[in-house]
């Protein structure tokens, strides 16, 4: 792994900027890659034009200023099985806007919530095989990888992942590991366990720290507890190349020059997290 190519932040940091200040922002910390966040994805949904060209143009815009989005954020708020919106038809949206901003693997929350707490695990797990079926042939096409989530409750586990990714058998879909979302639900499976077991299907990654108390999304070696030297070696150990890409909001309440010396720290993280 090469960090100055591959090292990340999830464009959410600068929440507060439009998706153009964004950009300026990373551009201003040297940064050459990001994830574009759900919310500022939404902010481009909202222009006029198909998804497909205000994509185009926000794409264009950011290689201008040398910044390229391999890895993105689908709707944070997606309920895939809700009865109440076409989950599908949106998300078709939300893929045409990323793959004409050059996002390559496009990180999805599955959904354990919109069946009621009266469901089982097995029905929970079918009902999002069945939506993601309906999706992929159009990931496939655009040439998505969909990358899903640990979380907690039904997607806690690794092996529910590869249970849906096995059950929808799709070359279009990938994982994306939270480190701090493992941290909090599955104590019982280390950082190296998780990524030597999604091996080659692991395609992003959400870098985050906590102290087991809540989901904080802080930097390494802060107030959290992570094992560190674990992520980076499963990460070794299987060549991983995609974006090593911080996902820190719990960082981002700061006047902005403090925020930049934030992001400068980072890079100091991360060269050290590399030579181990």
């Amino acid at each position: 792994m090469k960090h100055p190519e591959i090292f990340s932040i999830w464009s959410s940091y600068d929440v507060d900027l439009s998706p153009e200040d964004m950009v300026l922002a990373m551009e201003r910390r040297g940064l050459t890659v990001c994830e574009l966040s759900d919310e500022h994805a939404a902010v481009l949904l909202k222009r006029e034009g198909t998804p497909a060209e205000i994509g185009a143009a926000f794409g264009a815009y950011a290689k201008e200023h040398n910044l390229t989005f391999p890895q993105g954020h689908l709707w944070l708020a997606v309920r895939l099985c809700s009865k109440e919106v076409d989950a599908v038809a949106i998300l078709r949206s939300w893929f045409e806007l990323f793959a004409a901003v050059g996002v390559k693997n496009a990180v999805l929350h599955l959904d354990g919530h919109s069946l009621g707490a009266e469901a089982s695990h097995e029905e929970v797990i079918a009902a999002n095989v069945e939506k993601l079926k309906q999706l992929m042939p159009y990931a496939e096409e655009l040439g998505l990888c969909i990358c899903l989530e640990n979380l907690g409750g039904h997607f806690a586990h690794l092996s529910d992942l590869l249970d849906v990714i096995g059950r929808v058998n799709s070359p279009a879909l990938g994982i994306c590991l939270d480190t701090g979302h493992l941290h909090i639900h599955d104590r019982d499976m280390t950082q190296e366990q998780f990524i030597l077991g999604a091996g080659e299907l692991l395609h992003a990654l959400h870098i985050a720290d906590n102290d087991t108390s809540g989901d904080q999304h802080l930097m390494p070696f802060g107030r959290g507890t992570v094992d560190w030297p674990a992520v980076m070696r499963g990460l070794n150990a299987i060549g991983y190349s995609d974006c090593f890409n911080y996902e820190i909001p719990g960082e981002r309440r700061l006047p902005m020059p403090v925020r930049d010396a934030k992001a400068e720290y980072l890079k100091a993280v991360t060269a050290y997290l590399f030579s181990l």
